[in-house]
């Protein structure tokens, strides 16, 4: 078999920008296991590397800028993306440098995770991140996926100079507010709101395109907003719509979570492989990843 036929097909390539987690449930651990559980191959770039477990983040230290750079190009080079998957920056010189190498893309769909905490409230993105973010990666973004509580600091910092009310944005509002700031669409999830069930809501810049809702689960997550916004990625490089990608990208994820497990003293993690359990095991796991790779889409 001729070299051209061994690599005529091939899954579609995501490349994600995202701290290490030693606990293997969020960031970039998070990534390769949604991303290869939705028929994609992983590119990975290390933005930082964390200290931390399920009970919340010790340290963090950004990997630096030329570094990060230097992985980037050299994937690149070799290899065509499907998509673009940002977590965590880790400075303000790896937002710089990623906004760099995502804009000779803009072909390629970007999604960003804008991790301004994690799910115990770690400060994780300063302000100071916030508005390079805002300067630099928003207007590349094909869709941006925050929680309710990032959408609101988000907006607050988004806010125009003149307006002095005082009043918490709705939600509406905030995505306004982000859609101005250059971004296609905007995925707010409302797994923080007080509500009887999880509300997901995507807007874009013609108003609100889909809500879904969603079982709310009883338990804490760690890495829920990791896996949804890479699972999005691999929707959108397997060739969907953004509405469609983001559906799609919300079940897998609903049921990643609802076979999630608890290894150690904190939160519970995701299954990312829920799919591929022993269905004889317990007779719960009867759900499969919807997508499969697209062929020839390079």
């Amino acid at each position: 078999m001729s070299a051209e036929n061994d690599y005529a097909d091939f899954p579609p390539l995501v490349m994600t920008f995202a701290a290490s987690d030693p606990s293997g449930g969020s960031g970039m651990q998070a990534d390769v296991l949604t991303l290869a559980s939705m028929g994609c191959h992983p590119l990975t770039i290390v933005t930082a590397l964390t200290v931390q477990d399920t009970l919340g983040v010790e340290g963090v230290f950004p990997v630096d800028a030329d570094l990060i750079s230097d992985q980037a190009r050299c994937v690149l080079e070799d290899m065509p993306v499907d998509a673009f998957k940002i977590g965590l920056f880790g400075s303000v010189e790896n937002i710089s440098a990623i906004a760099e190498i995502v804009a000779d893309y803009p072909d390629v769909p970007l999604v960003l995770d804008p991790m301004l905490s994690n799910g115990h409230g770690d400060e994780l993105t300063n302000d100071e991140m916030i508005a390079a973010i805002k300067d630099l990666i928003l207007p590349q973004t094909t869709i941006i996926i925050p929680n309710s509580m990032e959408a609101r600091r988000l907006a607050e910092l988004l806010a125009e100079g003149d307006n002095d009310d005082a009043e918490e944005p709705t939600l509406e509002e905030c995505a306004r507010r982000l859609l101005k700031a250059g971004c296609e669409y905007v995925l707010i999830t409302g797994a923080h709101e007080a509500t009887p069930q999880v509300i997901n809501t995507l807007y874009s810049r013609k108003g609100q395109v889909r809500a879904d809702t969603w079982q709310r689960l009883p338990s804490g997550f760690h890495g829920a907003g990791c896996t949804l916004s890479a699972a999005v990625a691999a929707t959108l490089a397997n060739g969907l719509d953004v509405p469609e990608a983001v559906k799609e990208a919300q079940d897998y994820t609903w049921h990643a979570l609802q076979q999630g497990f608890r290894p150690g003293m904190g939160q519970y993690l995701p299954d990312h492989l829920f799919w591929a359990r022993d269905p004889d095991a317990d007779g719960e796991t009867d759900v499969q990843p919807t997508m499969q790779p697209a062929p020839n889409t390079h």
